[in-house]
């Protein structure tokens, strides 16, 4: 069951970095400022709002290889999402290694982003990457000793 959950957490993190590799390209050869200004005068927010004018202001300075780079960049995490929960889902051993290892190695990195600047979104994100490598790593050690056909 619990394995189940997280192959769809997985699931969904790498549907939505599909979706944002696609998006980051088709924007490759756009005016990505007068879009995003476009966006924000359909969306009725105010360009003096201090949090729109901020991304506003970094969306000034994205250039076509930024882009590419954030495309293709969440491209690949989708991939070893989309893999994670498709052998999560499936209940594979190699799948519970596999995502104990790559949530494991983006820890150290999101603590980083957490001690650099701290927001509630970010600390309840590595909480549940704990969660889910303390968990994966439990089952593995207990079904250790069970026959592999058991839990395959």
């Amino acid at each position: 069951m619990v394995l189940r959950l997280i192959a769809l957490f997985k699931l969904l993190k790498g549907l939505l970095l599909l979706a944002l590799g696609f998006g980051a390209l088709r924007l490759v050869h756009a005016d990505v400022w007068a879009l995003a200004t476009s966006w924000a005068d359909r969306l009725n927010l105010n360009p003096q709002n201090r949090y729109v004018d901020v991304v506003l202001n970094r969306l000034s300075s994205v250039d076509e290889r930024t882009l590419a780079s954030l495309g293709i960049g969440a491209f690949v995490y989708a991939a070893l999402l989309l893999t994670e929960a498709v052998g999560l889902w499936l209940e594979r051993r190699w799948a519970e290694y596999f995502t104990i290892i790559v949530t494991g190695s983006f820890i150290p990195l999101e603590l980083y982003e957490l001690v650099k600047r701290f927001t509630g979104t970010r600390l309840a994100i590595i909480v549940v990457n704990v969660a889910i490598v303390a968990y994966l790593a439990r089952n593995l050690r207990v079904t250790r000793h069970q026959p592999a056909h058991e839990h395959a």
